[in-house]
């Protein structure tokens, strides 16, 4: 997992090609164009995708994980925090193609503004959407990058 200030995104450049790509791509002006609809930046490689949503104090909504794809979420308008656990700590209630749905209990949190970054790496569980002190709007941009291929 990396948290960080948008300013810093490129000191993170190596770890992948298309994780360099998304990292340059992490800039207010690009955020803020991204539509609801998934962009598909190197197809189904590099996407990226707006999503408008209320948070909420619901703990008993799912953690997910993925083993193929990483996961960069952004915020632009709004705050939300990101529940963070350890998957192997959790019991899988869902499983579909890359996505892993399960219960458990947040070992860390994260909190999102407009500014920071959040990159979730496969085997990160995360339970976004979680309310910062009440229930709000929050526009949040989601990268999602292959890792590792089939």
């Amino acid at each position: 997992m990396i948290y960080a200030d948008l300013q810093d995104a490129k000191c993170y450049r190596g770890i992948h090609p298309r994780l360099d790509r998304a990292l340059e791509l992490l800039t207010e002006d690009f955020l803020r164009s991204v539509p609801t609809q998934r962009t598909e930046l190197d197809g189904n490689a590099l996407f990226v995708t707006r999503f408008d949503v209320k948070t909420s104090v619901d703990e008993e909504r799912l953690f997910e994980y993925h083993r193929r794809y990483l996961d960069i979420f952004a915020v632009v308008a709004g705050a939300e925090q990101v529940d963070i656990a350890t998957p192997e700590n959790m019991t899988v209630e869902k499983q579909q193609d890359d996505y892993w749905g399960c219960k458990g209990k947040e070992e860390q949190a994260v909190i999102l503004r407009p500014g920071k970054f959040l990159v979730l790496f496969p085997g990160d569980a995360h339970r976004p959407g979680t309310a910062v002190q009440e229930s709000g709007d929050v526009s949040r941009i989601v990268f999602k990058i292959l890792i590792e291929e089939k």
